[in-house]
C-alpha cells in the first residue's frame, strides 16, 4: 500500500478506515491494525496460545484481511469478522499442535491469561461497544436521536416533559424507545459485537 501524508484521526469510524485502506491509504491501514490488534491478541490469549503461535495467528489474520478487504460487504462489521477469523485460526493452530503433540510438549505458563489480561480484554470490548454505539447513534433518524438523548439524561426527564418537547403522546414513548433501540441493535457495527459476545459465551 502506498503512503499517505498526515495522520489518521483516532476517532475516524471503522467504515472510513476500511474505505481508506481500500484506497491504498497506508495510514488508514495502520490505524486499523493499531485499533484491532489488541482484540486479535486477546482472543489468542483466551485460547492460551504461546507467543510464537499467537504471532502466527495475528500475521495470518491480517494477511487474510488484505486479501478479503474488498470483499467485506459491510465495513462496520469488521470487528466481528476479525474475531471470527482469529478464532478460526486459533482453532487451526491448536488442532495442528495436537496432531504434532509429543511427550515434551506443554503450554507456556507465562501465556496463560491472568486477571490483568481479562481486565484489558474487557476494557477493549467496552471501548469497542461504546464506539459502535456512538457510530450507530449518528445513523438513527433525528427523532430517535432526540428521544434517546432525552431518555438518558441525568437526572431523568419525566415522560410528561419528553411528551411536551417532542410533541408525542406519553403512551407512545415506550414503544418508540423500543423501535429506536432495535434500530441501534441492528446497526452492523453493533450487531457484529453482539454476535461476537454471544459466540464467545457458548
Amino acid at each position: 500500500m502506498t503512503a499517505e501524508a498526515g495522520p489518521v484521526p483516532s476517532d475516524r469510524s471503522v467504515t472510513d478506515l476500511v474505505t481508506g485502506a481500500r484506497n491504498n491509504e497506508q495510514h488508514a491501514w495502520n490505524a486499523l491494525v493499531e485499533r484491532y490488534a489488541p482484540l486479535v491478541w486477546s482472543i489468542c490469549r483466551r485460547y492460551r496460545l504461546t507467543g510464537a503461535d499467537a504471532d502466527d495467528v495475528g500475521q495470518t489474520v491480517w494477511l487474510h484481511l488484505v486479501d478479503q478487504l474488498d470483499n467485506i460487504r459491510d465495513p462496520a462489521a469488521l470487528p466481528g469478522w476479525l474475531a471470527t477469523t482469529t478464532r478460526r485460526e486459533c482453532g487451526r493452530i491448536m488442532r495442528a499442535a495436537r496432531k504434532a503433540q509429543s511427550p515434551g510438549y506443554a503450554l507456556d505458563p507465562r501465556t496463560i491469561p491472568d486477571g490483568q489480561t481479562g481486565m484489558a480484554e474487557g476494557e477493549l470490548l467496552t471501548a469497542e461497544r461504546h464506539a459502535a454505539l456512538r457510530e450507530a447513534f449518528t445513523h438513527l433518524p433525528p427523532r430517535c436521536q432526540q428521544l434517546i438523548a432525552l431518555l438518558i439524561e441525568d437526572p431523568p426527564v419525566p415522560y410528561a416533559e419528553i411528551s411536551a418537547r417532542l410533541g408525542i403522546p406519553p403512551g407512545s414513548i415506550g414503544p418508540s424507545r423500543a423501535r429506536c433501540l432495535d434500530k441501534l441493535r441492528r446497526y452492523p457495527a453493533v450487531a457484529a459485537l453482539i454476535n461476537t459476545e454471544t459466540e464467545s459465551h457458548r
